[in-house]
């Protein structure tokens, strides 16, 4: 006799290389969590958040599986036991009720966030949480913790836009989409035509482990055999080790955040144009000038001193973001913290940026990836180690829509998130645009920078050297040619001639 009663069928759905590969990322030093900070206008609900999380982060069905690693790989499986109340959590800040100005909150929840960024995840259930802070800044704010196996920094933040609306009223809004949506076109084509191809050249290359960098006939071998793809994994795995500094070290298991005030987007724009650069490059010239700024005021030796920061590269046409999914390679940045003068320091990132649009490096990083998702641990360990000796910093900017949004209700005032580091890397930059705003933070092991709000504060006074000087520059003679030093001096001076 038929059962009136059938067990719900468990969906266990393979994760693919890459994915996997973040996954057995995971350590005590360095969780694989992307961590985002949203601030809102008006007190938010805990039903109305989790309304919002029930019916439209939930239709990604993948955030109601959990990651189960194997010998012989990585699946997506239901969570049978699925509680929406235990990944939507009700928080609040230490000592709250106290009466306290808008500076000690901030620092309240920086703390707050600090805590939530330093504890793993539960194993034993899908790897995301959102803890809502009832009452900050006259509204709430939210901290979302997402594990980057279910998906790239570019993907989870436009997931997290999903949960939005361009109106107070939420409904059938389909103008989000266009509100923050830009199509790479051609140049993300070219890439991801050839991901499949450098994946497999990756993997037979970190197959070879440390030969590739000892064994110059290899070398030429695999540069034969892979041509430009085999000659830039050979080129990265060569780079020397990034030079020793405060910012790199033995690292602990707590992690500490901070965000600075949001600079305008329309001057950002401005300075780019004046010194024929992109907005991006402007933003990482002031990140490495408040970078030295810290370096020197604890007494660090930055002469001539470059650092290097990976920098995420999407490999897909944003539209595909919401698949989820890692699609994203790995270049290597030089951040030039040894530059005093801040407009050649915006021309060594320009430059160098320039260079790297034009190599294959991303999806270098890409293949490797894929081929660490299936390699033995130790081999991992290895390759992984290898790769971030290379770099002190990971640094993402992502583009956010240029409009207010709302999520329950809610007006989102403003918004951060970080993602992890890997191996040895204990520092993370994080560059956000929302709303004609750019919102800039740091992620750091506390060892490290135990207050990153020490270099966090010093990204206005940098980018505002660089706006100066825009303005004051001789427009008869192009910018790179300015004596910014000079200028500066001469501003600090109203006397000077």
């Amino acid at each position: 006799m038929a059962t009136t009663t059938q067990r719900k069928r468990v969906r266990r759905e393979p994760m693919s290389k890459v994915d996997t590969a973040w996954l057995r990322m995971d350590r005590p030093t360095n969780p694989m969590m992307i961590t985002g900070v949203l601030m809102f206008d008006e007190p938010m609900s805990i039903a109305r958040l989790r309304k919002v999380v029930e019916t439209r982060f939930l239709a990604y069905s993948r955030f109601a599986q959990k990651a189960v690693d194997g010998a012989t790989g990585a699946v997506w499986q239901d969570d049978e036991h699925f509680d929406l109340d235990w990944h939507v959590r009700l928080s609040a800040l230490p000592g709250a009720g106290a009466r306290r100005g808008a500076a000690a909150e901030k620092r309240a929840l920086e703390r707050f966030a600090s805590q939530m960024a330093s504890t793993p995840l539960d194993k034993g259930r899908p790897l995301w949480q959102f803890h809502l802070v009832e009452r900050y800044g006259g509204g709430s704010a939210l901290i979302a913790r997402i594990h980057h196996s279910y998906a790239d920094g570019i993907a989870l933040v436009q997931v997290l836009l999903s949960l939005t609306d361009t109106a107070r009223d939420p409904g059938e809004d389909k103008a989000l989409a266009r509100a923050w949506l830009k199509r790479d076109g051609e140049e993300v084509a070219r890439r991801v035509g050839a991901v499949e191809r450098y994946t497999a050249i990756g993997g037979r290359m970190l197959g070879k482990g440390r030969e590739m960098v000892q064994d110059p006939g290899l070398a030429g071998v695999l540069a034969r055999e892979g041509g430009e793809i085999a000659r830039e994994l050979v080129q990265a795995l060569a780079l020397p080790d990034d030079p020793p500094s405060i910012l790199r070290g033995s690292l602990g298991t707590s992690k500490r955040v901070a965000w600075a005030e949001p600079l305008d987007l329309g001057e950002v724009k401005a300075v780019s144009r004046a010194c024929d650069c992109t907005v991006n490059d402007v933003l990482m010239a002031a990140a490495a000038g408040a970078l030295r700024s810290y370096m020197l005021d604890r007494g660090e030796a930055v002469d001539g001193l470059s650092l290097r920061a990976t920098v995420p590269v999407n490999l897909r046409p944003l539209e595909h973001a919401k698949k989820l999914g890692n699609h994203f390679g790995l270049v290597f940045l030089d951040l030039p913290v040894g530059e005093p003068n801040p407009v050649r320091r915006l021309e060594y990132v320009a430059e160098c940026m320039n260079q790297l649009k034009n190599s294959q490096q991303a999806i270098v990083a890409y293949g490797l990836l894929a081929a660490l998702g299936m390699a033995p641990q130790p081999l991992q360990a290895l390759a992984l180690e290898m790769f971030s000796r290379k770099a002190s910093a990971v640094a993402t900017n992502v583009p956010g829509p240029q409009q207010p949004l709302y999520l329950a209700g809610c007006r989102l005032s403003g918004m951060m998130f970080w993602v992890p580091q890997t191996g040895s890397i204990g520092i993370g930059l994080s560059i956000l645009s929302y709303n004609h705003r750019v919102h800039f933070g740091m992620i750091a092991d506390a060892r490290l920078v135990p207050d990153p709000d020490a270099v966090v504060r010093r990204f206005r006074p940098e980018f505002e050297k660089l706006l100066y000087l825009a303005l004051m520059g001789n427009w008869e003679r192009t910018l790179d040619s300015v004596d910014a030093e000079s200028l500066l001096a001469s501003s600090a001076n109203p006397d000077a001639s």
